[in-house]
């Protein structure tokens, strides 16, 4: 019986994320991901069942590595509710206007309509983000940094304005080259103020 190991794995989700970038997802095959990794198809499906589930897991691992920090550290954050907001915001719109994230979600979209494909990514990303934050801002209505409220739609609003002003335009191609850190963390202190101005408590003079 071949033994498992998590550095086989992680080179399969290095050499699958290359061929996903340079293929497309509809393109790209087990068996050129296979030949890559200088193994056998075999291998492969000893650790993915699927190439829609390997797609999913190199998406998820890319995330991982640039957004999940931030994500976890809302759970035990007791500093100043604006700076932990707008450090989640900078980390996720950061991460999702960058070449790599940018590509696996123009492939997602292709696919989404042929496949289940577009809702497993959703499940893996975007529904584990807003579950993180939704808990992060019922913890923080607590302390009445903000006002009791439906805390799932209060989460999905804040996403909604982190990604309002560049997701679109970058995405589409419409903004002619990657933001800057100092546009991002700009257009992040803008939508924490509008998110703060409709679910803060504002405070007496």
């Amino acid at each position: 019986m071949r033994v498992r190991t998590q550095k086989k794995r992680s080179d399969i989700l290095d050499i699958a994320a290359r061929v996903f970038l340079e293929e497309g997802y509809e393109r790209a095959s087990m068996a050129q991901i296979a030949a890559r990794l200088g193994g056998s198809k075999t291998t492969l499906y000893g650790y993915f069942k699927s190439k829609e589930e390997l797609f999913v897991t190199v998406a998820f691992a890319q995330a991982e590595k640039q957004v999940a920090p931030a994500f976890e550290s809302l759970q035990h954050d007791a500093g100043d509710l604006r700076t932990a907001l707008l450090r989640i915001g900078v980390a996720l719109i950061g991460f999702l206007v960058s070449p790599e994230a940018l590509a696996t979600h123009r492939m997602v979209l292709c696919e989404a309509g042929r496949s289940a494909i577009g809702r497993r990514f959703y499940e893996c990303g975007r529904t584990r983000g807003i579950e993180m934050i939704a808990s992060f801002l019922e913890n923080a209505s607590r302390s009445a940094a903000i006002r009791a409220c439906n805390f799932r739609v209060a989460a999905t609003h804040l996403l909604a304005l982190i990604e309002s002003e560049w997701l679109s335009p970058v995405l589409f191609g419409v903004a002619q080259s990657t933001p800057s850190s100092v546009e991002l963390h700009a257009s992040t202190e803008r939508a924490v103020e509008v998110f703060l101005a409709a679910y803060g408590v504002k405070r007496d003079p």
